[in-house]
């Protein structure tokens, strides 16, 4: 497939994601996906494979988190496509507020994905997932106390 196709699977399979439907997902991801998220002590990290890996990924995502997604910039070379992209959203444990740069490194193969690696922005994350701590409304500490060396 041409890079533009790539990229625009990748888009499709964004907007899948974006408005939920769980149909069109699994039309757009190979049967044997991988999908990275990588990380510790994150109820989303980890390794899934296949369907029903993905499947899990989205059940304890949407049990843990609300969030908006929007790639911004693809970058496409071969079978890569890379997404930056912004996301918002909310702990539903702590109901405390986060935003997230974060990259996606996708493989596209005979139009589906085939691997997905996500790179995101932990701290914030992990801030918003802390049950204690001075916190702002945006779920980051109003003391700059993440910046202290131990």
């Amino acid at each position: 497939m041409s890079i533009q196709n790539n990229v625009q699977t990748v888009k499709e399979f964004f907007a899948a994601i974006g408005s939920g439907d769980r149909g069109a997902l699994l039309a757009l991801v190979a049967e044997d996906i991988e999908w990275i998220i990588p990380g510790k002590d994150w109820p989303l990290a980890g390794t899934r494979r296949g369907h029903a890996g993905l499947a899990d990924l989205l059940e304890t995502a949407s049990k843990s988190i609300e969030t908006s997604t929007e790639p911004r910039e693809f970058v496409a070379q071969g079978d890569r496509v890379l997404v930056v992209g912004f996301a918002e959203g909310r702990i539903k444990a702590t109901n405390k507020t986060f935003e997230d740069d974060w990259i996606f490194a996708i493989t596209v193969r005979d139009g589906r994905l085939t691997s997905i690696r996500e790179y995101v922005d932990t701290q914030a994350l992990a801030r918003a997932a802390a049950m204690t701590g001075p916190e702002s409304a945006e779920g980051r500490p109003d003391d700059g106390s993440d910046l202290r060396a131990s």
